[in-house]
């Protein structure tokens, strides 16, 4: 027997879209390419509202 949720489950989509923030393992935190943390650059904030980290849990977030 199937779960009745997974007749409606679908994969997530795809974006094409380049993040300007790379997570780094070892400060375990998004950074920016010239090596701030993400998380403090408001500008970047209030664009994207959040840096998610697709390290783990897409439900945590790295501020």
């Amino acid at each position: 027997m199937q779960p009745f949720a997974l007749n409606y489950a679908r994969p997530a989509a795809e974006l094409d879209v380049a993040t300007p923030y790379a997570y780094d393992p070892g400060l375990q935190l998004n950074v920016l390419f010239d090596g701030r943390i993400a998380a403090t650059d408001l500008a970047l904030l209030r664009e994207l509202a959040t840096t998610t980290s697709t390290a783990g849990s897409k439900t945590h977030f790295d501020d």
